[in-house]
């Protein structure tokens, strides 16, 4: 084994290969690498066609009445059937389900349907596998009741993964967007004193704040299609309120939404809350530097104070057992 480590050829033939593997590794990995920003923009032209379709939709109601579209066999239009069948937009809290979808960024019917779909199979599912499980093992030499509690355990954890899920995912989402709010302010604030429309400034943002947060330039951008297409633009401020669900967004269209109103000067109110904003994501981060301290007490007491006493005190102690 020796001799073949240090046999030339079998080197270069390992450096070769070496080579070769991380250059088509560097080759294939910006094919693989999926565009956030095209896919959330690619979301958002699905939407604004979807409300486009939808307000046309309304509009034709009201002058007579249309065929109700049917649905296709597809398994989105079977997910419907079983929700539809199953009734459980109403035993599932649909109302709630829908605003924390919006929030996540899963948008559309499909959404709805798959997140209903899931929260009605998984604790299904994981009660089987726990049961199933619990079988092939013999119950681990647990009691009855400990089984039983274990199947309770899958089918409460099957209830809530969905949730946690989609709590992960808002969460996530709401931070990037707070971040780049203020950012995102400022150039709306400039775009509005150059003398764009606000559906124009909505656009322009849109376009330059993607680099900084995808999330935040697809709520804008499907905030500039509700402006185009739904019928108040009250409506649009309060949608995209209820979509991001910060506070400083819910400031934002309430000034908005009050300049639409009374016809209120826009500029010194989004200077003063862009101020604000940047006040508030300041605040957070000197809380958060404020908390390092007793966060790191413990790990320096574990760590580091041990290695500490052991470089002070191991000369003393050679010193003492020489003397001795």
């Amino acid at each position: 084994m020796l001799d073949t480590l240090t046999n030339p050829s079998f080197i270069a033939s390992v450096l070769t290969a070496i080579a070769v593997s991380a250059t088509v590794i560097t080759l294939g990995l910006p094919l693989l690498e999926r565009n956030e920003m095209r896919d959330k923009m690619n979301a958002v032209a699905l939407e604004r066609d979807r409300i486009r379709a939808r307000e046309r939709e309304r509009l034709n109601q009201q002058q007579k009445a249309g065929p109700k579209p049917t649905l296709r066999s597809s398994p989105g239009a079977r997910a419907k059937q079983i929700v539809d069948k199953f009734n459980l937009q109403k035993w599932l809290s649909s109302e709630t389900a829908s605003e924390k979808l919006l929030r996540a960024g899963l948008r559309g019917p499909k959404a709805e349907t798959t997140f209903l779909v899931a929260r009605l199979f998984a604790p299904i599912g994981l009660i089987l596998f726990a049961i199933f499980y619990l079988l092939i093992n013999k119950g681990f030499g647990l009691p009855v009741g400990g089984q039983i509690g274990a199947v309770i355990a899958a089918a409460y954890l099957g209830i809530k993964a969905p949730e946690i899920y989609l709590s992960n995912l808002t969460s996530k989402r709401q931070a990037s967007m707070r971040r780049a709010f203020p950012d995102a302010l400022d150039l709306l604030l400039i775009c509005v004193e150059s003398g764009m429309s606000i559906e124009h400034a909505f656009r322009k943002v849109s376009t330059e704040i993607g680099t900084a947060s995808v999330p935040m330039a697809e709520e804008l951008a499907l905030t500039t299609a509700e402006l185009s297409y739904l019928p108040e633009r009250r409506q649009a401020y309060e949608n995209l309120a209820k979509r991001t669900g910060l506070d400083n967004v819910k400031s934002v269209t309430t000034v908005l939404i009050q300049a639409e109103r009374y016809g209120t000067p826009l500029g010194q109110a989004l200077r003063v809350l862009a101020q604000e904003s940047r006040d508030q994501r300041m605040t957070a981060a000197e809380k958060k530097a404020a908390a390092l301290p007793p966060k790191l007490t413990v790990p320096m007491i574990v760590f580091f104070m041990p290695a500490l006493f052991i470089v002070i005190l191991t000369p003393a102690l050679i010193q003492i057992f020489k003397w001795k």
